[in-house]
């Protein structure tokens, strides 16, 4: 192992140590989750007829600042993607506006704009967003950890394991799901490990095409563990379903009263009052 490699593993150790906000799992599982970060269009038109197949619904986590774009992960979600997912029983959650590091920026730049993220959002869709959260290139810090915990029903990072007994809503941990059919033994072992341990297992992806980004999946490789999930009895949920079940006094007294849902409507909003950084392409 590099030192590289030794100090990342360290970190996230620590990472995961502190600031822990825990609730037991109990006997709700085994869930498995399947995630995707930044929303590539593809991830929709491809990734969600696969999941919907085998009954599952996937955590789309949107940084509104891609809407329309493109970049190394090819076509970025459009507005009506957004609706699409959210009618299809996805969930739409929070990344940030810009897709901004919290490692690479000062906590009250990271804050405001992983505030202006939930705000376009709604103002966009005209409701709230699910108020679970991922950290973009899953980059989390000790600071970020201990002051957004309150703010938000969970947020997710990029260390790998399974969640539970104790699931640390302050960083679940989650794991890739890249590369093409041929990277199936992973996820499938993962998915024996949740299934004898009764754990929740969490994957994230990006772009799902036949030849993904080095970030995304194929189809081949989504289905394939799809099915083997679905084949070995394994409970399908969003991050939403899954912290309402584990957490409902949590869900209860962070989601706001449905009374203060707006009618869905296109509302233009305006970029993010911050000095973003500019789309890196390393990513976890």
């Amino acid at each position: 192992m590099s030192l590289r490699s030794q100090l990342g593993h360290v970190r996230r150790g620590i990472l995961s140590a502190c600031h822990q906000r825990v609730v037991p799992l109990g006997d709700r599982g085994p869930i498995v989750t399947f995630t995707f970060d930044d929303f590539p269009q593809t991830a929709l038109t491809a990734g969600a007829p696969i999941l919907e197949r085998y009954g599952a619904r996937a955590t789309y986590y949107v940084a509104m600042s891609l809407m329309n774009k493109t970049n190394e992960l090819g076509e970025q979600f459009r507005y009506e993607d957004l609706i699409s997912a959210q009618s299809s029983g996805h969930e739409i959650a929070n990344h940030t506006f810009s897709h901004l590091s919290a490692r690479r920026a000062a906590y009250d730049e990271f804050i405001r704009d992983l505030a202006w993220g939930e705000t376009a959002l709604l103002e966009t869709l005209g409701i709230h967003a699910s108020r679970n959260f991922a950290y973009p290139y899953g980059e989390a810090t000790l600071e970020a950890k201990k002051r957004i915990g309150p703010r938000v029903l969970s947020s997710r990072g990029t260390c790998r394991g399974l969640n539970g007994p104790e699931v640390d809503l302050n960083l679940l941990r989650a794991n890739r799901l890249y590369g093409d059919a041929s990277r199936g033994q992973e996820a499938r072992q993962l998915i024996l490990e949740n299934e004898a341990e009764k754990r929740w297992l969490i994957f994230y992806t990006h772009d799902v095409a036949a030849n993904p980004s080095p970030f995304g999946c194929t189809p081949e490789l989504l289905d394939a563990v799809c099915s083997f999930a679905a084949a070995r009895g394994a409970r399908f949920m969003t991050v939403a379903e899954a912290v309402q079940q584990i957490a409902p006094q949590v869900s209860a007294n962070q989601h706001p009263p449905a009374s203060n849902h707006r009618p869905l409507e296109r509302v233009p909003f305006a970029p993010a009052p911050t000095n973003q950084e500019s789309e890196r392409v390393v990513r976890q």
